[in-house]
C-alpha cells in the first residue's frame, strides 16, 4: 500500500492550527474562513489515520501524532518553497557588467561564468578585462561588479583571497649580471608595477623599464625568454619561470588582495553572479587563485 501524498496546502493549514493553538487565529492567519481550516486538518488526519489536535472549549493543543508530525511538516514546506524558488531563479534576465583584471577574465572567469550561465542561462553577462584601478570609480555607471586587486588592508568590497606578489624571471637569467636591471611590467595604475618600482628605487637598485603590456601572457613570455624580470601571484607562479627572491639582490614586495565590489542597488540577476562569484573565488579554495 502506497504512503499518502502530504498536501502543502493541509500541512500549511495544520501548522497555523499548531502555531496559534486556535482554529479562529489560524483561520485569520491564513485568510480563510474557519470551516475551511477546521476541513483542511480533519482531511489530513484521515489521510494519515491519525488525530492530531485534541479540542475543548478552550484550548486546542497537539496530540501525540501531531508533535511527531510538526517538525516533518515545517521541512516539507520549507523544501517546497525552495524548490519553487530555485526553478523561478532559472527565469531571472537580465544584464550584468562585469570588470576584471586580466589573468582573472583569462585564465579563471571563463569556467565559472559557464557554470552560472548553465544554471541562469537567461542572464546575459558582459565582461571588460584589464586594468582595474579606475574600475571601481565606475560602479552602477560602466560595470555592475567588479574584482580588483588592492594593498592588504583595503576596507571596501567583499576579501575574496591574499596573494603575496613575488619576483619572477626565466630559468637561466642571472639577475647579478642585468646592470640596471631589465624589467616588463604592466601600464601604469598597476599596483605591482607601482610596487616594483618603489621597492627598487628604495633599494637603490638600478633598472629599466624593458617591456609594457596590458597582456598578463605576453609580459610572462618577455620573462621567460630571459629578457626581463617581473611580478607574478605567489599562489599560481608559472612554470616556465623561477622564482627570484632577496637571495637574488631584489627587494621584497607586498601583499596583495583580491576584492569583489558590487555597484548600489544591484539588479536580481547582478546580486546572483556576485554571490555566486564570492562563493567560488574565496578562500580556502586555493586552486582557483588566479594571477595577476
Amino acid at each position: 500500500m502506497m504512503a499518502p501524498t502530504l498536501d502543502p496546502d493541509l500541512l500549511q493549514a495544520f501548522l497555523a492550527v499548531a502555531d496559534q493553538r486556535s482554529f479562529t487565529r489560524a483561520a485569520m492567519r491564513l485568510n480563510r474562513t474557519q470551516s475551511a481550516v477546521s476541513m483542511q486538518v480533519k482531511r489530513l488526519e484521515e489521510q494519515l489515520h491519525a488525530e492530531l489536535f485534541h479540542r475543548t472549549k478552550a484550548n486546542v493543543n497537539l496530540s501525540a501524532a501531531g508533535e511527531r508530525l510538526l517538525g516533518y511538516a515545517r521541512r516539507i514546506l520549507s523544501l517546497n518553497e525552495e524548490a519553487v524558488g530555485r526553478v523561478r531563479e532559472q527565469r531571472v534576465e537580465g544584464r550584468v557588467r562585469l570588470g576584471v583584471m586580466d589573468d582573472y577574465g583569462t585564465l579563471f572567469l571563463p569556467p565559472l561564468l559557464a557554470s552560472f550561465i548553465a544554471n541562469y542561462p537567461l542572464i546575459d553577462i558582459e565582461m571588460e578585462t584589464g586594468l582595474t584601478s579606475t574600475m571601481t570609480d565606475r560602479l552602477g555607471k560602466t560595470y555592475n561588479i567588479v574584482i580588483a586587486m588592492h594593498p592588504e588592508g583595503h576596507s571596501e568590497g567583499e576579501l575574496l583571497r591574499r596573494e603575496q606578489a613575488v619576483w619572477a624571471a626565466s630559468a637561466e637569467h642571472r639577475v647579478e649580471e642585468s646592470d640596471p636591471l631589465p624589467v616588463a611590467l604592466y601600464p601604469q595604475g598597476c599596483l605591482f608595477r607601482s610596487w616594483a618600482m618603489q621597492a627598487l628605487d628604495k633599494a637603490n637598485r638600478p633598472w629599466r623599464l624593458a617591456f609594457v603590456s596590458h597582456s598578463l601572457s605576453a609580459v610572462e613570455a618577455i620573462a621567460a625568454q630571459g629578457l626581463a624580470v617581473t611580478v607574478v601571484k605567489s599562489g599560481t607562479f608559472p612554470s616556465k619561470l623561477r622564482r627570484l627572491s632577496e637571495r637574488d639582490g631584489l627587494p621584497p614586495l607586498p601583499r596583495a588582495e583580491v576584492r569583489l565590489h558590487r555597484a548600489p542597488r544591484l539588479s536580481r540577476a547582478a546580486t546572483l553572479l556576485a554571490d555566486y562569484l564570492v562563493a567560488s573565488l574565496a578562500e580556502p579554495v586555493r586552486s582557483k587563485v588566479a594571477r595577476r
